[in-house]
């Protein structure tokens, strides 16, 4: 059953492209094809890889692209090997918050104005062990405008969705079909997907494969009805219709 919602323009769906980490294939590959076909994406940001390549982010930043809060030093859970020494099973919520705050100083400085969407790195929302779990999604409700998750298995109804917790879909290794059919079923229910990739290359792991990439937005073009746009931008769209 189709949501009713007063998406802009008429529109019948929404669709936003991200990637994290501000990995090099991002800004090699992907935002020249996101402006080729006057796309705005979001990039939820580690300001030590923009510090890389400053002039081409600054670049990405001029075009129009979103960049977002993706934490300072990228905690997840100790599961994953790469980010034992500062596991989320061993934070506190003053120390996530630090954390969180110390990124959005620097993103303030680089961008000029303070981030309004946050990335949950590896899509953990929690810290601590046990009885003494937290979730940190109230400390990202406090800051920010949209907080997205990552490896959800569904759009979001902009009529109830929580913005602290935008679901936000896996679009690493997908074909083009597969994302059309997941934009099909977002305009059929009238909701907001989200896709989150990382690399953006020819081939390979955690990759959104180029080729497929162009074929989706070749097809985007002859889809008036899917409103394509930031997280922020969206999101903000979502919060001033519900607060009418």
């Amino acid at each position: 059953m189709a949501t009713s919602f007063a998406w802009p323009d008429g529109r019948r769906c929404a669709l936003s492209f991200s990637f994290d980490d501000a990995r090099p294939s991002q800004i090699a590959r992907g935002v020249p094809l996101f402006d080729r076909f006057g796309v705005r994406a979001s990039f939820f940001v580690l300001m030590r890889a923009v510090r890389t390549a400053p002039d081409l982010w600054r670049a990405a930043l001029r075009s129009g692209h979103e960049f977002g809060n993706h934490t300072s030093s990228h905690p997840c859970s100790g599961n994953f090997s790469f980010v034992r020494d500062h596991a989320l099973e061993d934070l506190t919520l003053d120390a996530i918050e630090r954390d969180i705050l110390e990124a959005n100083a620097q993103l303030t400085e680089f961008i000029g104005s303070a981030p309004t969407s946050f990335a949950y790195c590896c899509g953990h929302k929690f810290v601590g062990r046990g009885i003494g779990t937290r979730s940190y999604v109230p400390l990202v409700a406090r800051h920010f405008l949209v907080g997205r998750g990552f490896r959800d298995e569904y759009p979001n109804d902009p009529t109830f969705v929580d913005l602290a917790q935008v679901a936000g879909v896996d679009a690493d290794g997908a074909s083009s079909s597969d994302l059309i059919r997941l934009i099909d079923q977002a305009a059929a229910a009238g909701s907001w997907l989200v896709l989150v990739g990382h690399e953006v290359a020819d081939a390979g792991a955690q990759t959104v494969i180029a080729a497929e990439l162009e074929r989706l937005l070749v097809h985007l073009r002859s889809r008036p009805e899917v409103w394509v746009d930031t997280v922020g931008a969206i999101g903000g769209h979502v919060a001033s219709v519900r607060a009418r």
